[in-house]
């Protein structure tokens, strides 16, 4: 009997806290609808992560990492998913881990993710991300590869941002790529400046307001024409009269024998 009366009280429990645990889900999941509607993404982050605690799913935590990412994030985002290389990962997963170690300057780790994502479904924007971050970690010949299948399939209607001043802008993708295509051309060969100049030029062409492609050219003329080394002025020698002390004349001793009126 007290046996069932344990068994019984259990089972009430159990019950209870089920109960209890599927309101909470149903709150949360009322209360993240809500929050998305309203645009609130702190109270996104909030219901998200309490879905998360009540009932874990590999789709929710990458959806949470997404938001974080999304609001500039970046911390936040990989610590929900980690940053390891994962060919099981989503590929929401995968475009965050991507988006956010480059935003957190980790080209060797971003580039991975990159090139994951390129894997499964190639495309330009990602042709033109792999090419960057070939460029910033050494692999010239391999950016020249992602280079030139981003100009053949880059469309006209094609748009890069770029952020290196205060107000963002958009160039053509195309441009974008031979802007890129002028640092390796440079990178090659620093004593031909003249055929990474030649490719800004292009870029140039195409988007005369490509702020980027030209402050690269800036820097390659001056590389190519530094200006002349100033001479160091001459020392000016200036010969300063020094006097000499006056030496008072000495005194003529008075005899002190000479005699009075002889």
């Amino acid at each position: 009997m007290k046996k069932l009366a344990t068994l019984l009280l259990f089972s009430i429990f159990f019950t209870a806290t089920a109960q209890t645990t599927n309101d909470l889900q149903k709150h949360f999941e009322a209360f993240y609808q809500e929050m998305r509607q309203q645009g609130d993404v702190d109270g996104v982050v909030n219901a998200l992560t309490h879905l998360n605690v009540l009932s874990p799913s590999k789709q929710r935590k990458d959806t949470l990492a997404y938001v974080y990412a999304n609001n500039n994030q970046h911390l936040q985002a990989l610590n929900t998913i980690g940053i390891e290389l994962d060919s099981s990962d989503s590929d929401m997963a995968v475009q965050v881990k991507a988006i956010s170690l480059k935003a957190l300057n980790q080209p060797k780790r971003a580039l991975e993710q990159f090139q994951e994502l390129f894997d499964r479904q190639p495309n330009v924007y990602l042709a033109y991300e792999l090419a960057d971050l070939k460029i910033q970690t050494g692999d010239n010949a391999g950016a020249v590869t992602n280079i030139e299948y981003g100009i053949t399939n880059a469309k006209d209607d094609m748009k890069y941002a770029f952020y290196e001043r205060q107000q963002p802008y958009e160039v053509p993708l195309k441009a974008a790529f031979l802007h890129l295509k002028a640092l390796t051309q440079y990178n090659k060969d620093k004593d031909n400046v003249d055929a990474a100049i030649a490719l800004i030029d292009e870029a140039l062409a195409i988007d005369p307001n490509f702020n980027l492609a030209s402050l690269s050219k800036q820097a390659l003329v001056a590389r190519k024409n530094p200006p002349p080394a100033t001479p160091a002025p001459d020392s000016v020698k200036t010969k300063t009269k020094v006097e000499e002390p006056t030496v008072p004349g000495k005194k003529a001793k008075k005899d002190k024998n000479k005699k009075d009126g002889d």
